[in-house]
């Protein structure tokens, strides 16, 4: 299992990023995936969970970016992206693409978002 990450970067208070996971090594389209984030000093914290189209495709975001970001996966392409509007300084954090196959939990190398003026 490899789950890759990229589109981290550096921008202004109110810009938008799109991060994008490119996973590989087992059937993409029949597992949940997640972001997560840990910002320096916190614990990691999960941002958005997208179940499998099979078990309905069902969305959960926290509260904390509800309505700022947009998940979205291609099951033919085995991505997963995040797509993050109106962003705060306290989205600054390492961003972490997730998927839980068969009871163990596979994590990618992360990529850092940074938000400041």
């Amino acid at each position: 299992v490899q789950l890759v990450e990229s589109g981290g970067g550096l921008v202004q208070p109110g810009e938008s990023l799109t991060l994008s996971c490119a996973a590989s090594g087992f059937t993409f389209r029949n597992y949940f995936m997640s972001w997560s984030r840990q910002a320096p000093g916190k614990e990691r914290e999960s941002v958005v969970i997208m179940t499998s189209n099979k078990v309905g495709g069902i969305i959960n975001y926290s509260d904390y970016v509800k309505g700022r970001f947009t998940i979205s996966r291609d099951n033919d392409k085995n991505t997963v992206s995040l797509q993050m509007n109106s962003l705060k300084p306290e989205d600054t954090a390492v961003y972490y693409c997730h998927a839980r196959i068969s009871g163990f939990d596979y994590w990618g190398q992360g990529t850092q978002v940074t938000v400041s003026s």
